[in-house]
Parts: structure tokens; C-alpha cells; sequence
């Protein structure tokens, strides 16, 4: 089928060039009406607009980074989802960079990143320590950067969450209303201010059910490396009740101990977690989570990212939280 460019469009429409070109950037210089009637011509007359082109005439690569820890979690693969429909709806292209919890990895991502590569960039840190520095460098050349779910707290810039403190206490006192009196933690690095927050959540938890907040209850994990031998350790010697993992490969690893152990869930332990695994109910028991809106956080991380774009030199400081729910089932004893 022959295809017409973005003259021969306007020509049609009776709309002059660059108010069709602003229907394929969200502009708000035009109304929806006229908006729709531009992308419904453009379907019919088999139109693509040419990213390549636009990017010679605006000095832009139409297409930005998304920088992520790993991809085997659930979340994140939902996240990018949302940004894709967002990114793609702009006429955009995303470039997906693994750091897998890597910091050096991550510091040369961002480093090759300000060449102009990219326009913008999505961040979720790595578990290393001290990134604020590497991302003030970014925002002196002026590259727009959104943090979304694992922010850094030290760096004014667009962070996109969901409510960790929260969500953690709602998760931990789930637990606690189930009969548990001894519960342990599954967390990550203290350097992560999402592993600080939910740890707050769930010894805010206890402190207000009147139990006593024991340290050695707190299993300090890695998603780098398989942590069975922590999680053996702490069953065996301490015999929690009830654990509340932080992360859902955490969750998933503490099944695998179970089997082994012959510990029984939810009998022996009960069990809940942060997780977007969509077969979590198909496990043996089900699994309780709580729920991150990864799609909707990804979606919205985007949103802000074209808001940066239309605004050169814009630095908005804004946090954006986006609550999470949870769903219990036989994990927890339901």
C-alpha cells in the first residue's frame, strides 16, 4: 500500500504542516477533536510518522533510556509496559539497559547516556551505595531523569513510588491478626531507600500489635546470588511463625526451603509478600501479596518524562506515590 508524508496529510486535512505534526506529539496547542480527526486521516491514508526526521529537525534522538536492576522480576516487566504505551503513543523509541544490581554497570550506562544517545532517562538504582553524586552530573547537563520505584531520597528530582511504609505495615499487621508472634524480614541492602521503608512499615507493625522488634529477625538477602543458606539458617535456629519478604524472589526462594525443610506453609510459617508474579495464586499454598501498581507507576514515570521534555531545562521536583494493595490467600492461612 502506498503511504503519503506529512505534507500530502495536511493537504487532505485542509490543516496546515505543523498543526498535523502536533497531533503526533500529544501537543496541547490543538484540541482533542481535532487531534483525533488528524490520527483517524493519518490511519487511513497508512501514514507513519518519521521519528528519524523529526530528530534531525529538533536535535533529538526520539528515544529514551530505561534503566532498570533486572528484568526476572515481575515488576519491572510490567513497568516497562506502561512506559512503552506512553513512550509509543509520542512517537518514541525505549532502549532497555540491565544494571543487574551491578553499580559500576549502572555508572557506565549513565556515563555513555550523556552523549545524546538518548533525550531522557527512566532510573530505577542498582543496590549499590551513594548514587546521588552520578545523578546530580546528570541533571547538570541538563538530560530530564525520572526515578521510579527505587528512588534515592538525597537527589531533588520526579520520583514515581507506591506507598512502601504503608503497605509493609498493612503486610506485617495481616500477619500478626493470622496469630504470629515471632515474624521475620526478608530485605535487601540498607542502601535501597525502598529496603529502609518497608522495613520501617513492618517494625512500625509490631511496635504498634505491642511484639518486640528482634534485629536477628532481619535477613539481610541479595538478589544477586541464591540465598537458601540464609533462609535455611533462620528457619532452623530462630523458627519464625510468620515471614514477610520485602522482594518476590525472596519469596519464591523461601518456598524452595520449605520443601526442603518440610516446613509447612501456612501451618509452620505463614507467608506474604511483595509480589506482581501473575501465577502467585497457582502456588502450593497461594501466595498472600501486596501489589505494587507497577503498570500504572511505569505509565506515570513516562508522563513525567514528556512533561520534562516540553519544558528544556526544566528540573520539577515532585514525589508521586502510587498505593499498592494487598490480597490475602492460603499462604497466610486464608
Amino acid at each position: 500500500m502506498s503511504t503519503v508524508n506529512l505534507k500530502q496529510l495536511a493537504k487532505e486535512l485542509n490543516l496546515s504542516v505543523s498543526t498535523v505534526s502536533k497531533a503526533f506529539k500529544n501537543s496541547y496547542d490543538i484540541s482533542e477533536a481535532t487531534r483525533e480527526r488528524i490520527l483517524t486521516r493519518a490511519k487511513q491514508l497508512n501514514y507513519q510518522p518519521n521519528p528519524y526526521a523529526a530528530g534531525l529537525r529538533t536535535q533529538r534522538s526520539q528515544t529514551i533510556a530505561v534503566v532498570i536492576p533486572e528484568i526476572a522480576n515481575n515488576f519491572f516487566v510490567q513497568a516497562i509496559n506502561g512506559i512503552e504505551t506512553v513512550a509509543q503513543g509520542m512517537g518514541y523509541h525505549v532502549m532497555i539497559y540491565l544494571t543487574h544490581e551491578d553499580q559500576s554497570k549502572e555508572q557506565a550506562f549513565l556515563q555513555h547516556l550523556q552523549n545524546g544517545r538518548v533525550d531522557a532517562i527512566l532510573l530505577s538504582l542498582s543496590s549499590g551505595k551513594d548514587h546521588a553524586q552520578q545523578l546530580k552530573e546528570l541533571q547538570k547537563r541538563d538530560i530530564p531523569i525520572v526515578l521510579f520505584d527505587r528512588i534515592d531520597t538525597q537527589v531533588d528530582a520526579i520520583k514515581i513510588q507506591t506507598d512502601n511504609i504503608e503497605s509493609s505495615y498493612k503486610a506485617t499487621t495481616h500477619l500478626i491478626e493470622a496469630g504470629c508472634k515471632k515474624i521475620a524480614h526478608l530485605t535487601l541492602s540498607e542502601k535501597l531507600a525502598i529496603s529502609n521503608d518497608r522495613l520501617e512499615g513492618y517494625k512500625r507493625a509490631l511496635k504498634d500489635a505491642g511484639l518486640k522488634f528482634k534485629k536477628e529477625l532481619v535477613v539481610d538477602c541479595s538478589l544477586t546470588k541464591n540465598n537458601e543458606d540464609q533462609i535455611v539458617q533462620l528457619l532452623q535456629k530462630l523458627r519464625p511463625d510468620g515471614l514477610f519478604s520485602g522482594f518476590e524472589k525472596l519469596a519464591l526462594q523461601t518456598y524452595q526451603v520449605c520443601e526442603k525443610l518440610n516446613v509447612n506453609i501456612p501451618n509452620d510459617l505463614k507467608l506474604i509478600s511483595f509480589s506482581n508474579l501473575p501465577i502467585a495464586e497457582l502456588l502450593n499454598p497461594g501466595l498472600s501479596v501486596v501489589v505494587q501498581p507497577a503498570f500504572e507507576i511505569g505509565k506515570v514515570a513516562a508522563e513525567m518524562i514528556f512533561e520534562l521534555l516540553k519544558i528544556k531545562g526544566s528540573n520539577r521536583i515532585k514525589t508521586i506515590t502510587i498505593p499498592s494493595h494487598l490480597i490475602k490467600r492460603k499462604s497466610t492461612g486464608n
